[in-house]
């Protein structure tokens, strides 16, 4: 059995990180590095190249609606055009810092619209598939079902489906939203349970106890959580211990 284990990491903001990142390089397989867009600038991420060198973490791409003052967590309607010089502007960034990148995943409410919204979709991918192009590889696109799977599938790129380990799910499959009752986990007991049963079962538990069935290439947790770092290292203890491959896909 194996897995990959990712988090949102490199969001400064003003300078000042959000997250313990140097802690939880040292236990994931794969980062969302902030582009500059919600979070991040260009120190932080060469600071986060250096890290995912040092600990042999796959980069990925965590592109955002341009909006820092909303940490890119409100959804917005920008013109295709836009959205796609956008996100190619916020790849581009990252591998003017020295980044291999292996992957993209959306962030935040960009990451939610995407799902049900087939033009905001498609202009994430386009941007993907140009750097693609460039690169002379495809970047697979990690995220939830909906359009941006499809987007993806249609533009040729692969795309991979995770599942939250920190975040509460409604019976529909859909995330809790957030500031609402059961949105977010911290304890790291109950997140690394969730884990081992991800990868054996395939299931999570709802928020009003429904078991939904999740097919899962990565498994996330957020790096800024307040207790972030003791649940990915609980997390991560209880794979190896049971004898999973914590290892990045791409």
């Amino acid at each position: 059995m194996q897995v990959d284990l990712n988090a949102d990491l490199g969001e400064t903001v003003g300078g000042m990180p959000t997250a313990d990142d140097e802690a939880m390089f040292a236990v994931v397989s794969s980062a969302n590095v902030a582009c500059g867009a919600h979070a991040g600038d260009a120190a932080s991420m060469r600071a986060s190249v250096e890290r995912a060198r040092r600990f042999g973490v796959a980069v990925g791409a965590h592109p955002s609606y341009d909006d820092r003052d909303n940490f890119g967590r409100v959804r917005r309607d920008p013109a295709p055009a836009d959205l796609r010089a956008s996100i190619a502007a916020q790849l581009d960034a990252l591998a003017a810092a020295g980044a291999e990148l292996r992957y993209v995943k959306p962030h935040g409410a960009l990451y939610h619209a995407v799902i049900d919204d087939a033009g905001q979709a498609a202009a994430v991918v386009a941007a993907v598939a140009d750097h693609s192009a460039r690169l002379g590889r495809p970047l697979p696109v990690l995220g939830l079902s909906g359009a941006i799977a499809e987007a993806a599938v249609s533009a040729g790129l692969p795309f991979a489906r995770e599942a939250f380990l920190d975040r509460g799910y409604t019976r529909d499959g859909a995330l809790v939203p957030r500031g609402t009752p059961g949105a977010l986990l911290d304890d790291p007991a109950r997140v690394a349970e969730r884990a081992l049963r991800l990868v054996r079962e395939g299931v999570v538990d709802a928020v009003d106890g429904t078991s939904l069935p999740v097919d899962a290439a990565s498994l996330c947790l957020h790096g800024d959580s307040p207790a972030a770092v003791e649940m990915a290292r609980a997390v991560r203890i209880a794979l190896d211990d049971a004898g999973v491959a914590v290892r990045a896909p791409w």
